[in-house]
Order: structure tokens, then sequence, then C-alpha cells
């Protein structure tokens, strides 16, 4: 990200015009990781391949050994309910400091309620959101479509279920299977849409901020493919992803700044402007802009 960047960004944040889109990466140190939730649940159920970090992989063995998808669901939400994650204290938690803003949508693909508890609890003016999880099984059963989010009574949108309802989640090979098989019958029927209404307009219309999610993730490339590409060029704005640089080579000389700009090309082609680094530094960083501009 250049100057340019950080100043457009903030604009946009403060009058609200913007989605955050978040991943797994802004629960970081509140919640296990995807590859610590699937590493213990394959010790735990003596998952015999080798990428034991791959979750969806994991759980589709995990499953089908129960032969109950929805009974581990609830063992994988009561599991992560446990885990003492407690009240983010961290004032550059990414649910705390995206609160602030007088955003009307957020969207996630984590199971949790951070992003709704910080909104009933943001300091800036407290919040009354309206929470949905997404009925990606059937997507005629939405129903949100009359819905209009407000600055003050925000719309946060589970895109991959809730742990409130264990059945909602995506989580193995299959699930992602029908996930998406869902999403493009939906657009190809040219009836119905593939998401509600104010949540695709939110996904459209405004510039996306990309928080804990990795390039190499398929949701995101999914995401990004199916929804926001197929937006016309005159109508497409510019998104932000915070991203650390993925699991680096350690035999070829300069491979961190060979990823870099592979990375910062491959993104600028979908409109993307690129922060390397954690997401403490870039909200530490976004902060720190905000005070002298």
């Amino acid at each position: 990200m250049n100057d340019a960047d950080w100043e457009r960004l903030i604009k946009q944040l403060r009058r609200g015009d913007c989605t955050p889109l978040l991943g797994a990466g802004s629960c970081f140190g509140r919640l296990p990781t995807g590859g610590e939730l699937s590493r213990h649940f394959a010790h735990e159920y003596r998952y015999p391949f080798a990428d034991s970090g791959n979750l969806a992989r994991v759980m589709q063995y995990v499953a089908l050994l129960g032969r109950d998808y929805v009974e581990l669901k609830h063992e994988i939400c009561d599991y992560l309910k446990r885990y003492p994650a407690g009240e983010a204290t961290n004032a550059l938690d990414p649910h705390t400091v995206l609160a602030r803003f007088p955003i009307t949508t957020f969207i996630t693909t984590n199971y949790d309620d951070f992003m709704t508890q910080a909104l009933q609890r943001s300091e800036a003016e407290p919040k009354s959101p309206e929470t949905y999880t997404s009925t990606w099984w059937d997507t005629k059963a939405d129903d949100i479509e009359a819905l209009e989010p407000t600055s003050r009574r925000p719309l946060v949108y589970h895109l991959h279920g809730h742990w409130d309802d264990p059945a909602s989640l995506v989580l193995t090979e299959d699930d992602y299977l029908e996930y998406l098989v869902n999403m493009v019958d939906a657009r190809a029927s040219g009836v119905r849409q593939p998401l509600p209404t104010p949540v695709l307009a939110a996904m459209t219309a405004r510039p996306l901020l990309f928080v804990g999610y990795s390039l190499q993730d398929w949701n995101f490339r999914v995401l990004f493919h199916g929804l926001i590409r197929p937006v016309p060029l005159t109508r497409r704005r510019r998104h932000v992803s915070v991203q650390l640089l993925p699991e680096l080579s350690g035999t070829v000389a300069g491979a961190a700044g060979k990823a870099q700009e592979y990375l910062e090309r491959y993104l600028d082609g979908w409109s993307i402007s690129i922060y390397i680094g954690s997401t403490e530094d870039f909200f530490q960083e976004l902060l720190d802009r905000m005070r002298t501009t």
C-alpha cells in the first residue's frame, strides 16, 4: 500500500463507505487458527494422511468416521466456545477498531460472534447489530431481502455459518463443494441471486477490506472471482487486503522480495492493494495515520 491507498481507505472508513470481510486471521490470539484446529482433530481422530493442517480435508475424514456431519459440527462449536477467548483486550483487535466506524455491513466467514460483540460495546457509539447466518444449503431460504442496514443497526452476515447453529457450518470438503455449487447454480439461473440483496450490494458496490485471509485460501479466491470480478469495470472499486506472506522456500535467494512482488502484481489485476504484515501492524498504522490526517 502507498500513501494514496491509505488516504483513500481512511476517507472510506470515516464515511462508512467500506465493507470489511473477516477471515480466520482476524481472531488470531483469541481462537485457534485453522491449522491448529485441524491438527488438534487430526490427532484426536488419528488422521492417517500427511496434510493434517488441511481443515476441510481433516473434517471430511472425521465426519465420515462418525457418519454424522452435524454431530461433528456440534463438537467443533463446543470446542471453540471452550477456548479461553474472552473479551478482546487488545486495542488493535480488528473487530474493536472496525466497530468505531459508521460501516453498515460486516461480512465474515468465521463462526464466532466477535464482530457482533465489538459493535455492541463500541466506545464511539454502542450499536444494535442485526446478525444473520447464510442458509447456503438452500439459497431460497434467506429472509433478509428487505433489510436496510444502517450505521447504528449494522448487518453482520456469516457466510459460512455461526457457532450457535452448528448445522449451518461450512466445514468439510463436501460442505464447501455444496456451497460453491449452490452459488454457481443461483447465478446461472438468472432468477435467484447467490446471496441476499443487502449482502451482495455490500460486496459489489463498496470497496472491500479483507482482514485475516490468505491468498492461498480458496475462500478468498472463490469469493472474489465469483462475486466481485463480474462487476463492470466502470463500477469496480479499489479494495485492500491485509496479508502475511505465505510460507517461503528456504533455498531461494531473495524469496521474500520475489513473493511480495508476485502478490502485488497478482492482486493489482484484481484491483486490490495489498498490505504485507500482521493485522496488528496494519491497524496500528491505520490509527497512527488517522491521527495526523
